[in-house]
């Protein structure tokens, strides 16, 4: 007997194509794209900033970092925390002023002067990590 006839016939599952590229406007409501990639797409919050008071998180990095200005602490019950804001979110631009490529002194004053913020930000915690382990 031939040792390869003793061996159990396996059947696999018929091959299919990935579906087709999905325009991004499309991506939030095609079944075929993977919903759970969502949370790591940009997204827009609004932040008003109470006279005297404090925004509600900290931020760490800057053009020094190589890896951009990321939010590192978010205070429990502020209004950072409700619109959504969370450690590991990459601020890309706040107030029209592109935060990817800036010093941290220069991120800190333009969050600071301004009362009324509206930023952009991604979930990248992968880019996150590596600063914090950078700088430790």
């Amino acid at each position: 007997m031939n040792a390869l006839s003793a061996l159990p016939m396996v059947e696999l599952p018929r091959y299919e194509p990935p579906p087709p590229w999905i325009p991004k406007r499309e991506r939030l409501r095609h079944p075929d794209y993977n919903n759970d990639l969502n949370r790591f797409l940009p997204r827009t919050v609004h932040l008003l900033k109470p006279p005297g008071g404090q925004l509600g998180f900290n931020i760490r990095g800057g053009r020094a970092s190589q890896l951009g200005i990321y939010i590192s602490k978010v205070l429990r019950g502020s209004d950072a925390e409700r619109v959504g804001l969370r450690e590991g979110d990459q601020v890309l631009a706040v107030n029209a002023v592109d935060f990817q490529d800036i010093e941290h002194a220069k991120a800190v004053e333009v969050l600071k002067s301004s009362t009324e913020i509206t930023m952009r930000v991604r979930f990248f915690p992968y880019g996150f990590r590596r600063q914090t382990e950078r700088n430790t």
